[in-house]
């Protein structure tokens, strides 16, 4: 099993243990861009046209709920990908 499944899988498990840029590259490889906070703020805005920002403070390690809305995006991801 290869990391990027690894990770995954710590995904759909809706894992406590996950870190911030752990999430990140799995919104980046879906073709999701960050953006940084304004002002000193801690929460990162990941947007992609076509769909809803997420928006994940960085704190170590993240909530259920962010690691949640990243499933989410695997799974609609995998969807499209299986429809095209």
């Amino acid at each position: 099993m290869t990391q990027w499944d690894k990770l995954l899988n710590r995904i759909y498990a809706l894992s406590k243990d996950l870190r911030f840029h752990e999430l990140r590259k799995v919104l980046e490889s879906y073709g999701y861009q960050m953006h940084t906070p304004r002002s000193g703020s801690s929460h990162y805005t990941f947007r992609k046209p076509g769909c809803m920002p997420i928006t994940i403070p960085k704190h170590e390690p993240i909530k259920k709920v962010y690691v949640a809305l990243v499933k989410q995006v695997v799974e609609s991801e995998a969807l499209n990908h299986e429809n095209n």
